[in-house]
């Protein structure tokens, strides 16, 4: 289990950090909870009020838009996942061993239950999932990258790539490879629960199979280039 820490999110996804009162809390966490419900797109912070009962204009005073808490939600996740592979790989001394964790956690199925900040790691998992390309496919990317919106997402790459590095320094495509198969262990697990005919584990009741993928991948990839 990891110890409780806490999370930063960039300051710019927000107009009043939802941190510091419970009204805040409260939006980020139902707002999570609606926007897996309803979908991105037919969720709006009207119905998120009328959950939660407020009115519409005291989300607006926590957030510009529905686009900004969305970009927020992964934001957490991304930052979580970091910290949460960077603690079961930091005392691990091989760097095979190490790679083999990080393709361990982005197998397995998140637990159920509310961390440091009280939100799910489970949920924001299948947030990911169902809408985290939202985030970032976008006619606005280049202004959000330029605002760091994505900055979580990218030390979690670098992390990632400098562990392959320290595997295999002559591999020349190590942040390209982390980035892919950071996309693959989710974009696989979605077709496994929604268009399994698109993977080889539809049938699977766990994800043994993905993990054995995965790790098929990165070491195929970056054994080929390592000097004797």
């Amino acid at each position: 289990m990891e110890p409780a820490f806490k999370i930063t999110i960039n300051e710019k996804l927000y107009v009043k950090d939802p941190n510091v009162s419970e009204l805040g809390k409260k939006i980020v966490k139902h707002g999570l909870d609606l926007i897996l419900e309803l979908g991105f797109e037919q969720f709006t912070f009207k119905k998120l009020a009328a959950e939660i009962g407020t009115t519409e204009a005291s989300v607006y005073r926590y957030f510009e838009n529905k686009h900004r808490l969305l970009t927020y939600l992964i934001n957490w996740y991304w930052t979580y996942l970091e910290y949460k592979i960077l603690f079961h790989t930091k005392n691990l001394g091989h760097p095979e061993i190490k790679l083999k964790k990080v393709i361990e956690l982005l197998s397995e199925d998140p637990k159920d239950s509310g961390r440091g900040d009280e939100l799910s790691e489970k949920s924001a998992y299948e947030l990911l999932m169902l809408e985290g390309s939202k985030a970032y496919l976008t006619r606005h990317v280049n202004r959000d990258n330029k605002a760091k919106f994505f900055k979580p997402y990218k030390d979690l790459c670098a992390d990632f790539s400098a562990m392959i590095r320290e595997y295999n320094p002559n591999y020349p495509f190590s942040h390209s490879l982390a980035s892919t198969l950071l996309e693959m262990a989710h974009s696989q697990k979605y077709f496994m629960n929604y268009l399994p005919s698109l993977t080889d584990f539809g049938n699977e009741k766990t994800n043994a199979k993905l993990r054995v993928f995965l790790e098929h991948l990165l070491f195929q990839a970056i054994r080929k280039t390592k000097k004797a």
